[in-house]
């Protein structure tokens, strides 16, 4: 593997909020208590716009701050809206064009304006990307970056209708859900647990999204009484 002499410049659309700061390192404390071995994670949710993304991405920065080496991987190859969410302007190349055999791995690394935070794309939109997440260059391109990264941070479209969050699993050491208040039952929570599971990803834990703060208490007695995993809340937004 070639260290990327490539860059982007990233705008962060989200405002600084206090909250939501200290709820990404409550959770970047977390993962480090996993085990040594959980480096490369997956993160999904059950549904769309539940925050995945900026979750993912704002974890990925709070693990680079540790001085870590992170690399934030885009794995919605079907409909990722990754660079104009954060006004990114002109690359080469993405995970879609890697897979299929149309760019080097070098092509489609990019160093951030966030520390030690690197990133590849998702690329164009493919028409068969369940086909291209299974090919073993997937598998291989992971195992690369294990060696030149400390964290792998995979963002995956929604596990609750799109299968590629199970396959991307397989190749993972663990899987965090981000779950929208009020929005996800814990049926469907549990469905897309046992989905991971099943492809052998073991759920590290859970990120309740979204939380309305003036109703914390509320919602932690409710959840509570369920026994979700390990919740981290973050401020409404």
């Amino acid at each position: 593997m070639m260290e990327t002499e490539q860059s982007v410049f990233m705008t962060d659309p989200k405002k600084s909020d206090y909250f939501y700061n200290e709820a990404m390192k409550t959770l970047r404390t977390n993962i480090q208590f996993a085990g040594r071995d959980v480096r490369t994670i997956l993160v999904t949710s059950c549904f769309p716009n539940e925050g995945k993304s900026d979750v993912t991405f704002q974890l990925a920065r709070e693990i680079g701050k540790m001085g870590k080496r992170v690399l934030f991987l885009d794995a919605d190859i079907r409909k990722s809206t990754f660079l104009s969410r954060y006004q990114v302007k002109k690359i080469t190349g993405g995970l879609s064009q890697y897979l299929s055999g149309q760019r080097e791995v070098e092509e489609i690394c990019y160093r951030t304006n966030y520390e030690n935070v690197d990133i590849i794309f998702a690329g164009v939109i493919a028409p068969n990307p369940s086909e291209l997440l299974e090919d073993p260059y997937f598998a291989s391109l992971l195992g690369g970056m294990r060696k030149r990264y400390d964290y792998i941070l995979i963002d995956t479209p929604p596990i609750g209708s799109l299968i590629d969050a199970a396959i991307i699993g397989k190749f993972c050491d663990g899987a965090i859900l981000v779950l929208e208040s009020e929005r996800v039952s814990y049926r469907m929570a549990q469905k897309a647990k046992e989905q991971l599971e099943m492809a052998d990803c073991r759920v590290i834990g859970a990120v309740l999204n979204k939380v309305d703060i003036s109703r914390e208490r509320y919602y932690g007695k409710y959840y509570g009484k369920y026994k979700y995993y390990n919740y981290y809340s973050s401020e409404k937004r």
